[in-house]
């Protein structure tokens, strides 16, 4: 009571009722839990963010139904509003199936870049490439482009997964760099701008080599007609072709007479 005196009798009263209180408040339960539930970290969405397909597309069709060949390549997921891309040394080791003694290019010249892509599942993937030192900055950002354009890439890894056999990453749909290997073509032999690093093959069985009627890999001859976009295919004016146009390199698909429609080169050839 407020300006008013306690008698003794008055106090154990007041005393006495507190203390009822204070027992009826500690057996309520009625108390907050301190200890924080474990929480579990949210996934970010991914959204399709393609366009119908059609003869001559700036962005790739919906996810394709052609079955992905095997090998199947481990990839480990990322963000898909995250671009990542490190540069890495390699050694005779790492390419011990494309590198050998006499090759144009020592290990010290090439670099291993991972760079995050989409893949035909349309979700975003880290995939490995091996490259020339001198062209690490284009290739980046060539990919990096084609990350924000949402272009599928199947799998990307370097051909060692492969023992160096080109046929063998070809036919795996495998996007790859550097092969220390001969150039695939008619005429004296020669060394391949994959050799030096300088060469980049994309998406093989959807973008096929075509050399005297033959059709490198076999499994490309159901993308022979360019006329009818899917999903993975450079075209003239195309997210593939343009991205690689735009760091200054040369698409093969405009070759006369042999188009080489998974081949990009730093220097045409």
């Amino acid at each position: 009571m407020a300006g008013g005196r306690t008698s003794p009798g008055g106090w154990s009263w007041l005393a006495s009722s507190v203390l009822v209180v204070a027992l009826a408040g500690a057996c309520s339960g009625s108390g907050t839990d301190r200890t924080a539930a474990p929480t579990t970290s949210a996934v970010p969405p991914t959204g399709a963010g393609s366009v119908p397909a059609s003869t001559t597309p700036p962005n790739p069709s919906p996810p394709t139904t052609v079955p992905a060949p095997s090998p199947t390549a481990t990839v480990a997921a990322v963000p898909a509003s995250t671009f990542t891309g490190t540069v890495g040394l390699v050694t005779a080791a790492d390419l011990a199936g494309s590198w050998r003694t006499g090759c144009p290019v020592p290990p010290d010249g090439l670099r291993l870049l991972r760079v995050s892509h989409w893949g035909f599942d349309d979700l975003p993937h880290v995939g490995s490439i091996v490259v020339a030192v001198s062209v690490t900055d284009a290739v980046l950002e060539l990919f990096r482009t084609l990350y924000d354009q949402r272009f599928p890439i199947r799998r990307m890894e370097p051909v060692d997964a492969y023992g160096g056999d080109d046929d063998a990453s070809m036919a795996a749909d495998n996007t790859s760099g550097f092969n220390c290997r001969p150039a695939v073509a008619a005429g004296p032999p020669q060394w391949s701008n994959h050799a030096y690093g300088l060469a980049i093959d994309v998406n093989p069985v959807e973008n096929p080599y075509i050399l005297g009627g033959q059709v490198l890999p076999p499994g490309g001859a159901a993308f022979l007609d360019r006329s009818v976009y899917r999903p993975g295919m450079a075209v003239a004016g195309g997210v593939l072709t343009s991205a690689f146009a735009a760091v200054g390199w040369s698409w093969g698909g405009l070759w006369d007479g042999s188009p080489d429609y998974q081949h990009f080169s730093a220097t045409g050839g």
